[in-house]
């Protein structure tokens, strides 16, 4: 039997644990509320229509390792300023390229900043003239240049030799399967790669990165080996080691409200976990207390 007192102490906790994690809850969502949005339309949203589908990891892992070896095609994209600058002009000197959605608020400026950080030393050791760096907005229309400059601003991407580029629509597709990076648009955002592709100086597709965080001997240490001249040397890691640093899920965006949301579910499953577990911890003691009281006393 459960003491009466308890009762009323377990569902007091109870009730203590449920607001105080519901108020965290709203906080959180209030501060997403507050931060400033790149863009008013859905992330999900992608030439009008959304998608609730997955992308297959593997197969597109596969479809972008198959770009290995690919020349660089010649597509003609914008700057942040809405000029005109084609990929060729970016052969002669090695060229790193990734794919973002400025809409994104979680993955895609995090691995942008990594990127900046693995770079940083590269710059300031083998000089920003050495090498270039594009990241190409690949949610069309809302991907524009101001939307681009915006992001490249608050995200603080200032190295001289990084620019951003806003591809047309019409162009999307043919550019993102000619790097190898494919993506899903879902009611959670987009499902993506996380992926930076290396060309070499001669503009040939040489390596893909994958994950959010870059170590020297991800990007810094085969970037050097570019810019000499020098042959970069096979992956040694395998297929399941890759794709186990491969992060696609953005964040939890609710489509019918325009909002990223927090999923209160985990909320109230910690909650009953915690309450399970003192619950428990209270029978124990409980029986234990029983059986000390039965046991016979010794003279």
């Amino acid at each position: 039997m459960i003491a009466p007192g308890f009762r009323a102490l377990l569902a007091s906790f109870l009730f203590l644990a449920l607001s105080s994690l519901a108020v965290s809850a709203l906080a959180a969502d209030e501060a997403d509320a507050d931060k400033p949005k790149l863009t008013a339309r859905p992330q999900g949203l992608l030439r009008g229509e959304l998608t609730l589908t997955a992308l297959d990891e593997k197969a597109a892992f596969a479809f972008s390792q198959a770009a290995i070896g690919r020349p660089l095609g010649d597509f003609v994209l914008l700057d942040r300023d809405g000029k005109p600058v084609e990929l060729s002009r970016y052969l002669g000197k090695p060229l790193l390229v990734n794919f973002i959605y400025t809409a994104c608020f979680q993955v895609c400026p995090t691995t942008t900043r990594n990127l900046q950080k693995a770079l940083e030393n590269t710059v300031s050791v083998m000089g920003a003239d050495r090498f270039n760096v594009i990241s190409i907005g690949f949610n069309q229309p809302f991907d524009s240049p101001a939307a681009l400059k915006d992001f490249s601003r608050q995200y603080g991407i200032d190295l001289p030799n990084w620019n951003f580029l806003s591809p047309a629509t019409a162009i999307v597709d043919d550019l993102t399967a000619h790097f190898g990076f494919r993506f899903i648009a879902t009611a959670a955002g987009f499902d993506h790669l996380n992926q930076v592709t290396m060309v070499n100086a001669e503009g040939r597709i040489v390596r893909q990165v994958y994950g959010e965080k870059f170590t020297a001997e991800d990007i810094a240490e085969p970037l050097k080996l570019l810019i000499t001249g020098s042959a970069i040397p096979p992956e040694t890691g395998t297929l399941q080691e890759i794709m186990e640093r491969i992060r696609i899920i953005c964040s939890v965006y609710d489509p019918q409200t325009g909002r990223y949301r927090t999923d209160y579910s985990l909320y109230f499953m910690f909650a009953g976990f915690l309450t399970f577990v003192c619950f428990m911890i209270y029978l124990s003691i409980n029986f234990w207390k029983n059986r000390r009281r039965d046991q016979p006393k010794t003279s």
